[in-house]
């Protein structure tokens, strides 16, 4: 097994605050307030309010601004994918992460060596963002959410389909899904334009800004109302889009005997799906399975890879059964919006039989 050179390393380093480059004095995605920090997309693991400056594409930054306000950060910078700027002694850019609206890779490099921080990524097709670039490189930092043989995520457009079937089986209820309000909630509204469905889809109101926003960098989300206002008999047969928070609670009376989705990568996992009372379960994530995650370290080749959060043991083996030096780095306070993470299994283990979807 080839090490990375002792340039590659100073590239990157696990601090207390996250993942650091030390030629360039910055963090990358720091779960504490920092001088610099550049930021991989807006999910509130990653993107935090009070760091002293920002760089990060317009996308995120637009997002933080929604989240945190005006003054979220004292400076703020955007950088376009591939746009190259200098930070101290490395020179850094953007690629496409396909996670969600404006996620990227940083391309860290100094003297002929590069790293690259994922951030979290998914490898299929998603209408409302770039797919994910891959980048050859000295080390490769990934995340390992999914990183167990057993998840292996279902084609999108089945888990739509899916949807439109059970619409079609019960056209006098309500079917409301839910989906973290950034990203998997526009994924699976354009998901829906997609296959041809496009009548009214009721939101939530803690969805509204975001795809105002989505629309405003020309992501077409057809038309949307709100489901305060609507009335019952409005709602029949109608599909409607919340926040996982908002599923159990009163403000769903207003709909018409709802059927309860959720998407999520998670509902591969039977057990997860009854626990929610989910009556209808959509394996819809955006962040990559476990082949995609080991056909991107084999595609990509690099000599070595460290793993950031999720079931970290399950992929360091893996990659040590293929000859590629790995290391966990445990960082602590990375969970996806609403605790998809934080719902995870706590082992390797994978679910049982029962528990497995098929």
């Amino acid at each position: 097994m080839a090490r990375a050179s002792i340039g590659a390393r100073q590239l990157a380093e696990a601090q207390g605050e996250g993942l650091y480059c030390p030629a360039g004095g910055f963090f990358i995605d720091p779960v504490r307030a920092v001088d610099r920090a550049v930021i991989t997309h807006g999910h509130s693991d990653h993107a935090r309010a009070g760091h002293g400056s920002v760089l990060a594409t317009a996308e995120t930054l637009a997002i933080m601004k929604i989240r945190y306000g005006e003054n979220f950060a004292r400076a703020a910078e955007v950088a376009a994918y591939g746009e190259v700027r200098r930070i101290g002694d490395v020179d850094v850019h953007l690629v496409p992460a396909g996670h969600v609206l404006g996620s990227a890779q940083v391309v860290t490099e100094r003297e002929g060596a590069r790293v690259v921080i994922s951030g979290d990524y998914k490898r299929r097709d998603d209408p409302t963002c770039p797919p994910f670039e891959p980048i050859k490189c000295d080390i490769f930092i990934t995340e390992a959410t999914f990183a167990l043989p057993v998840f292996c995520h279902p084609p999108f457009a089945d888990e739509i389909a899916k949807l439109l079937g059970s619409r079609a089986l019960y056209p006098e209820r309500t079917h409301l899904v839910g989906a973290y309000a950034l990203g998997k909630a526009q994924r699976v509204i354009a998901g829906l334009r997609a296959a041809g469905y496009d009548a009214p889809i009721y939101i939530h109101g803690a969805l509204d800004r975001l795809c105002m926003m989505y629309s405003e960098f020309g992501i077409d989300l057809g038309e949307l109302r709100a489901v305060t206002g609507a009335t019952k008999a409005e709602l029949e047969g109608a599909i409607a889009i919340a926040p996982p928070s908002a599923l159990q609670d009163r403000w769903t009376r207003r709909l018409a005997d709802p059927v309860l989705s959720f998407a999520s990568g998670w509902m591969g996992v039977r057990a997860r799906a009854r626990q929610r009372g989910v009556e209808l379960p959509l394996v819809i994530s955006d962040h990559a399975d476990w082949d995609e995650l080991t056909g991107t370290l084999s595609e990509m080749q690099p000599a070595e890879i460290w793993i950031t959060h999720g079931r970290e043991d399950a992929l360091a083996r893996w990659c040590s059964l293929n000859g590629i030096l790995a290391r966990p780095l445990s960082l602590v306070g990375y969970e996806d919006e609403d605790g998809e993470i934080s719902e995870a299994p706590a082992t390797t283990d994978p679910p049982s039989a029962d528990e497995a979807a098929p």
